[in-house]
């Protein structure tokens, strides 16, 4: 039996805060978001997320790789409506294993949650093969951000 490598509960996570607003284009006939922009506001979050951590989608490619989405999955709990205010929590989940996954929280602008979900992402180099270590980048990554092993 293999084992597979699971995310550690000791090691210091990263997270970021990004605020939106909710916008007409990205609700339904009654005003409430449609489920489906609770993806992208994920993405948003990333982007966020590598932003303020020096990990951007555009430095990932300057090494080389790209790191599609292999898994998704999302929670509603409350709606959000159009003109309200929001924000994402992002948290890069750490693993030994050549993945990067990332956990969200969407709140309103009372506080309370209103989404929750979790994407995992793999490292292909630019032919499309999947890398099954870290690439060397973003284990200097890791450790210069203290979520090393």
């Amino acid at each position: 039996m293999i084992k597979r490598k699971e995310p550690s509960k000791h090691l210091k996570t990263l997270t970021s805060v990004y605020h939106f607003r909710v916008r007409f284009n990205e609700t339904d006939p009654l005003g409430i978001v449609w489920h489906g922009n609770y993806l992208i506001y994920f993405e948003e979050g990333r982007e966020a997320f590598g932003r303020e951590h020096q990990l951007t989608y555009l430095d990932i490619e300057k090494e080389g790789y790209v790191v599609p989405i292999v898994k998704s999955e999302c929670e509603h709990k409350v709606s959000l409506k159009y003109g309200e205010s929001a924000s994402i929590e992002t948290k890069l989940i750490p693993t030994p294993a050549a993945k990067m996954i990332f956990e969200y929280k969407i709140f309103n602008s009372n506080n309370k949650e209103v989404c929750k979900g979790k994407t995992t992402q793999v490292f292909l180099d630019k032919a499309g093969n999947l890398s099954l270590n870290n690439p060397e980048f973003y284990e200097n990554w890791k450790q210069k951000m203290g979520i090393n092993e």
